[in-house]
């Protein structure tokens, strides 16, 4: 049987010098999701605009349910103008506000969030009262929340990450970010794992997954580390790769309780994803069993 799973925030254009790419962390997960067997929807909000238009598009093109993302009449589809300096190395300028920072509350949205298996959000998402407001309700009403911290300066309070990390089942960073995020909070340690059982023992989250790039994962699920070191691709570009890791975990976490085998999974098609242009490439059944061998 299906399992069914709802992402909540940002839907975007990443608009580069010479091409925009459509992005946003749960748009990505959403994406992976359903071209894992799982059934995604996603709850977001586009401008009345072209923009918005070819986004949507692109959306139900992936087999992603596209009935709960709303129109905004007053702000425009969201934006990240990304600049490059003659080094190649990108800034990137949030565009405040966009329709994406006005989600509404809806039965429609509510009733979604109920009846699914799992509910994933981000903090970027939050950064606005409305649709702030609109994901504290929605958490309320899910039955396994995950939580993938996104910090983008000046977006985001560390009193506020600890909130949602209070109100989540499963919380996900990277390792830049644990780092951040723990010593905030108090913790005079550096490593990873300790830092782990901080936030754990701090949110009373029980299940926490630390990304950390080509060196692979470390998931802590039911009091234990799961490890895997990564596996080497030549690396075409990095975008949404975390995204793709995320939503092969939850994919397998949905159908199994073997940790050990969802980390893997998870890494080896993030390593695929970061193998590939864009965010979003067609990875095969096959291609993941052959890294995976």
């Amino acid at each position: 049987m299906n399992k069914n799973v709802v992402c909540f925030g940002e839907v975007l254009w990443d608009v580069l010098p010479t091409e925009k790419i459509a992005g946003g962390a749960p748009m990505n997960v959403s994406i992976r999701l359903q071209s894992l067997g799982i059934n995604a929807k996603m709850i977001s909000k586009i401008g009345n605009d072209e923009l918005g238009k070819e986004l949507l598009n692109i959306i139900k093109e992936k087999n992603v349910d596209t009935s709960l993302i709303q129109t905004d009449f007053t702000h425009s589809t969201g934006e990240v103008l990304v600049k490059l300096d003659a080094k190649g190395s990108a800034t990137y300028t949030i565009v405040y506000p966009s329709a994406w920072d006005s989600i509404l509350i809806t039965k429609e949205n509510i009733d979604a969030v109920r009846e699914a298996d799992a509910f994933v959000f981000g903090s970027l998402a939050s950064r606005n009262t409305i649709s702030r407001n609109t994901l504290l309700t929605l958490l309320k009403e899910a039955k396994y929340k995950i939580f993938d911290i996104n910090i983008r300066s000046p977006f985001y309070s560390i009193e506020f990450l600890k909130e949602l990390m209070d109100l989540s089942d499963f919380v996900k960073l990277n390792d830049d970010e644990l780092l951040k995020v723990a010593q905030a909070l108090g913790s005079k340690t550096d490593t990873i794992e300790d830092n782990i059982l901080f936030l754990s023992k701090l949110t009373n989250t029980r299940t926490i997954c630390i990304t950390k790039g080509k060196d692979g994962a470390i998931l802590y699920a039911e009091n234990q580390f799961y490890r895997n070191k990564g596996f080497a691709v030549t690396v075409a570009d990095t975008i949404g790769a975390g995204d793709s890791f995320l939503a092969a975990l939850l994919s397998e976490i949905l159908h199994t309780n073997d940790y050990q085998k969802a980390v893997e999974f998870a890494c080896a098609v993030g390593a695929l994803v970061a193998s590939c242009n864009g965010a979003n490439p067609v990875i095969t059944n096959k291609e993941i069993e052959s890294i995976l061998q």
